[in-house]
């Protein structure tokens, strides 16, 4: 299990900073979308989940992974003993890019741009938060804090150093809901767990020390 108590990170930065984001227009995405959607969770965290963007469904709450996709990260917690309680959530993207398909909101992926132009918020978070693992899940989260030139694949199973701090790779959860066979799905799931697992171990060998 990972420890979780050490000194509190400042909660209330992070309220400032989701305030501040509230009303970012660095790019042209918060045109189309509901609201800007901050990272939640654990101020002190010692695991923060970097992924790419709000959905459909947390665009409308105003919350990060409260969709299908958060519902497979959150068994995928479960599976390791944690909850979304012991963590600290969020994206690359704060708002949510989307085409319209008939009545429904298709997903798109970020430009480079958008990524960039949201840094600022997820820098704040990283250096607020201070966590001892950041977990990136899939591509653009990875992109998004290595460069254009990373794989998830050739990433995996690696141990990342971002800045000072160990960063581990895996898919995205919606990854999972995308799979299209049950083994595959199970597969998919099995290996995010996996991955899951080695971030929260190498948080239990920097307590350890």
């Amino acid at each position: 299990m990972v420890k979780t108590a050490r000194p509190t990170a400042p909660a209330a930065k992070l309220d400032r900073l989701a305030a501040e984001a509230a009303g970012c227009e660095a790019c042209d995405l918060y045109r189309n979308a509901t609201q800007t959607v901050f990272g939640e969770g654990r101020a002190n965290a010692r695991i923060m989940l970097v992924g790419e963007q709000p959905g459909d469904q947390e665009d409308k709450v105003g919350e990060p992974f409260v969709g299908p996709a958060g519902r497979i990260l959150d068994r995928a917690l479960g599976d390791i003993g944690l909850s979304r309680a012991d963590v600290y959530l969020t994206n690359a993207v704060k708002h949510f890019k989307w085409t319209a398909k008939g009545k429904r909101r298709i997903h798109q992926r970020p430009s480079a741009r958008e990524v960039a132009a949201c840094n600022r918020w997820l820098s704040e978070e990283l250096a607020t938060v201070d966590p001892a693992v950041v977990v990136v899940l899939g591509a653009t989260a990875g992109q998004a804090l290595f460069g254009s030139r990373f794989r998830v694949g050739a990433a995996r199973g690696q141990n990342l150093d971002f800045e000072g701090r160990t960063a581990v790779a895996t898919i995205h959860p919606s990854a999972v809901l995308r799979a299209q066979e049950p083994a595959e799905r199970e597969a998919q799931f099995a290996g995010l767990v996996a991955d899951l697992r080695r971030a929260a171990e190498l948080v239990e060998a920097k307590e350890d020390r």
